[in-house]
């Protein structure tokens, strides 16, 4: 997949084509290491909140989650020995955890909470390899300013926010909606660039 700059390789358990390309902006070769998400066919890692979970504790629980079954994988395939990269991203409103949407209603509902409101993105990354495992996270914030229903509904219908927790892109069409961002612009879009860089660098993968 990604062409390595620096040396060493990793494993990306993620199926997201923004932290594919994000980790190829920072020169880092990856393999991409698939972990099954479809819970009808039982996946992977459970990504239901707990009751009463806080939204930080949620994304770390997760990203840990997955680096550490990633890990497990790569023992029982006998691949080789990369450390596996992962993260989670939840877009926050208040104490709600917006996922991705069910389908456009759920979608046009979340624009619509988020609109003209400023709201938290929360992505945690996780990098296990050898059992050793370690964590950062990263929270900014995000102001929309107001959106009128015929711009929700066309934004919606173009597709966009189907696949995206929150129902947006910021690297996309929604980047229009944004007034504002405090914190990582890569974090938002789903790899904080600045935490994956020392992550990486502490399990010796060359950055940069």
């Amino acid at each position: 997949m990604g062409a390595s700059i620096g040396g060493k390789r990793i494993y990306l358990a993620s199926r997201s084509p923004r932290r594919r390309e994000l980790l190829a902006q920072i020169g880092v070769g990856f393999e991409l290491l698939l972990l099954r998400e479809d819970p009808l066919r039982g996946a992977d890692v459970d990504e239901t909140p707990h009751p009463g979970e806080a939204p930080d504790a949620y994304v770390t629980r997760i990203s840990l989650a997955k680096a550490e079954t990633g890990w497990l994988r790569v023992q029982q395939r006998r691949l080789p020995a990369y450390p596996v990269l992962a993260a989670d991203t939840a877009v926050v409103l208040g104490e709600r955890i917006m996922g991705k949407p069910s389908g456009p209603d759920e979608a046009m509902e979340m624009l619509a909470a988020l609109s003209g409101k400023t709201h938290q993105v929360l992505t945690a990354v996780a990098v296990s390899s050898g059992g050793r495992v370690k964590q950062k996270l990263s929270a900014s914030s995000v102001e929309f300013a107001p959106l009128a229903k015929p711009t929700i509904r066309r934004y919606t219908m173009s597709g966009e926010p189907l696949d995206k927790a929150g129902a947006y892109a910021v690297q996309g069409r929604a980047a229009a909606f944004i007034e504002k961002i405090e914190g990582s612009y890569s974090g938002v879009m789903g790899l904080p660039l600045y935490e994956t860089t020392q992550l990486l660098m502490t399990f010796g993968i060359e950055v940069i």
